[in-house]
């Protein structure tokens, strides 16, 4: 099963914070940087997204209202559910975190990378990706303010204020100036993606070094991060067989099942982590916590499903205008894994 690299990284970073806290003024550096950070992110994820690329994924929209549908009302409401195991097996911050969890956007590059091993609908996945990123730039502050309201770690108006600024307005600037910068964007998708990962990372330590400073990680002990992994996979394998299963009812065929199951039960890192330390502040650490095991876990998961499906005698072989169709979109989709 695979490891993504980049948790390892984040584990090494959560690993420094620990050790060496931002304190004083250089918490306030690391603050600051952090802000910087994430309003440079979000100003790159405008810049990738192919407005262009969405729109012709219109035709679609059968499939891609039923992806939204699983990220931002199935996934919110099994959160919810999870509300009865408070305190018995997870703790109220950490159920936070995981309410939080099934609020954010679904992701682009493993959804589109699993989509495209099992055989299913990369086009389609390339649009759903999109859209799920674009409205989850709204609808997870605004579902976070409805069912984390006061209790989401000071989450306030003020919250929906800096993510206005720090999110909205940079990700917007990006898509006025994607005309512009676009092509540089793509040429430069690599060290660009260095970049933002670094920024993500940059993230991770502040909430962390904040959570080392107040002590609250005294409040996490081995056997409630075992019943949160516990609860994680539940939820997973709810939304795996929901999405399948759903997409046969409601007659898909299996390329687009294929594409709705990976991409309308995944969760994105990489937007989350930013989104929890403007909504969650000093309590970011223990918000992002239950997302950073889940993005794991979907991962090890959905390998072994998407290359079950791979093997299975019905997929059919993608035709060439199909991938080139993939090449075509893949190159102006956004990173958010």
């Amino acid at each position: 099963m695979p490891i993504d690299p980049f948790i390892l990284l984040l584990l090494a970073t959560v690993g420094v914070a620990a050790l060496f806290p931002a304190r004083g003024s250089a918490a306030d550096v690391a603050s600051g940087a952090s802000t910087a950070a994430i309003a440079f992110l979000f100003f790159l994820y405008g810049a990738r997204l192919s407005t262009r690329a969405a729109l012709d994924g219109l035709r679609h929209w059968r499939l891609h209202v039923t992806v939204l549908a699983a990220t931002f009302v199935a996934f919110p409401l099994l959160g919810l559910a999870a509300r009865g195991l408070v305190p018995v097996i997870l703790t109220d911050p950490l159920y936070q975190g995981l309410l939080f969890l099934t609020l954010v956007p679904s992701t682009v590059q493993s959804s589109i990378a699993f989509t495209s091993i099992a055989r299913g609908n990369v086009p389609a996945a390339i649009c759903a990706g999109s859209f799920s990123s674009l409205i989850g730039i709204i609808a997870t502050p605004l579902l976070a303010a409805s069912l984390l309201g006061g209790s989401g770690g000071g989450f306030s108006a003020d919250s929906l204020l800096k993510i206005v600024l720090q999110l909205l307005v940079p990700f917007l600037a990006g898509q006025l100036l994607r005309r512009w910068i676009g092509s540089f964007v793509t040429r430069h998708k690599k060290v660009l993606g260095v970049v933002d990962r670094g920024s993500i990372l940059l993230v991770v330590y502040t909430a962390f070094s904040q959570g080392m400073v107040q002590g609250i990680w005294h409040q996490v002990s081995p056997a409630r991060l075992g019943g949160l992994l516990v609860v994680e996979a539940v939820i997973l394998a709810v939304m795996l067989l929901l999405t399948w299963y759903g997409g046969k009812a409601l007659g898909f065929p299996r390329e687009d099942r294929i594409t709705l199951q990976f991409a309308g039960s995944k969760k994105s890192l990489a937007a989350g982590l930013p989104m929890a330390s403007v909504l969650f502040g000093a309590h970011a650490s223990l918000a992002v916590l239950p997302l950073m095991l889940f993005h794991q876990m979907q991962l090890m998961v959905c390998a072994v499903i998407a290359k079950r499906r791979s093997h299975d005698p019905r997929a059919e072989v993608t035709s060439p205008e199909s991938a080139a169709a993939t090449r075509t979109e893949a190159g102006t989709g956004t990173r958010s894994g």
